[in-house]
């Protein structure tokens, strides 16, 4: 049994990134390293970004005319990719799994991480 209180996530966290930092540190047993949990932070702030961006490009034109007239993207639809691979590569870094499957744990993921995959945490 497990009687330690999962940690709070970062100050500053908006909505998605505390709801993506309680999702990982509520079921999994995690013993973050200090690299690992600088990257699981930095995915916490990545995902409040995309969230910001989500809602200003929710009403926003999907293209502009830059300074040649040439129709382009809209700039943040494009950083909005470039964080939706970023925030992807920091969870595979982390080597989470990917379900609540005790089956899932038998076969941990092959992502060139720092070290072995985390298990589950006690609650009773």
């Amino acid at each position: 049994m497990d009687d330690r209180k999962p940690p709070p996530p970062p100050k500053g966290a908006g909505r998605a990134g505390r709801k993506l930092w309680n999702s990982i540190v509520k079921d999994l047993d995690l013993d973050l390293d200090t690299h690992e949990e600088l990257l699981l932070v930095q995915a916490v702030r990545c995902a409040d970004r995309l969230d910001s961006m989500a809602a200003e490009l929710e009403n926003a034109p999907l293209t502009l005319r830059n300074a040649r007239g040439d129709e382009v993207a809209h700039p943040l639809l494009v950083e909005s990719r470039q964080q939706s691979i970023l925030l992807s590569r920091l969870l595979a870094s982390l080597r989470l799994p990917s379900g609540l499957q005790d089956d899932d744990m038998d076969r941990p993921q092959r992502r060139g991480a720092s070290r072995r995959p985390y298990g589950f945490r006690v609650v009773s």
